[in-house]
């Protein structure tokens, strides 16, 4: 569809329905089709066994069928062995991925809290002891130094004495 055109709710749903309608009556068909294979299955690998006969032929069936069981209980296992150390090594490739990517640190956020609420919240109750730097500190007064007022007062005396320095370099 171009994106001028809209497709309007009702044409939407119609289609949506449609779509369902024709997943349900895959998924049915896929239903009937695995009863199918397994009875098929079962037919040619799982003969039905003949129980007519005296009790040594019984038992020589049960013998057979222990058997099969057997096999199919080691098939079983060495699947599962099969799939558990493929997970391993799955596991493994993920963290190599992830020691190669690097892990990204995510930006640290600024916290406003003083050293006391730190010491209590990672120590709890045996914090006794107060950091407040700041009253450690010593006091200091700044001096205000008083400039002449002659010095600022004629600024050409300043700008003469200047060119003279230019004139120094230029000769250098």
């Amino acid at each position: 569809m171009s994106e001028g055109k809209k497709m309007n709710s009702s044409r939407r749903h119609h289609l949506k329905s449609l779509i369902l309608s024709i997943a349900a009556g895959w998924i049915e068909q896929e239903k009937k089709d695995l009863v199918v294979a397994k009875a098929a299955y079962m037919a040619e690998n799982c003969p039905e066994p003949v129980l007519s006969g005296d009790q040594a032929a019984l038992m020589e069936i049960c013998k057979k069928l222990y058997q099969a069981i057997d096999k199919v209980d080691e098939a079983r296992y060495d699947a599962e062995a099969k799939v558990k150390k493929s997970d391993a090594e799955i596991d493994d490739l993920k963290l190599k991925v992830v020691d190669l990517a690097g892990v990204k640190k995510p930006a640290l956020k600024k916290v406003r809290m003083s050293a006391d609420a730190m010491l209590k919240a990672l120590l709890g109750g045996q914090h006794k002891v107060t950091m407040d730097l700041r009253s450690n500190l010593k006091q200091v007064k700044k001096e205000v130094k008083e400039e002449p007022a002659e010095a600022a007062g004629d600024w050409r005396k300043n700008v003469e004495g200047k060119a003279d320095r230019k004139k120094m370099f230029e000769t250098s």
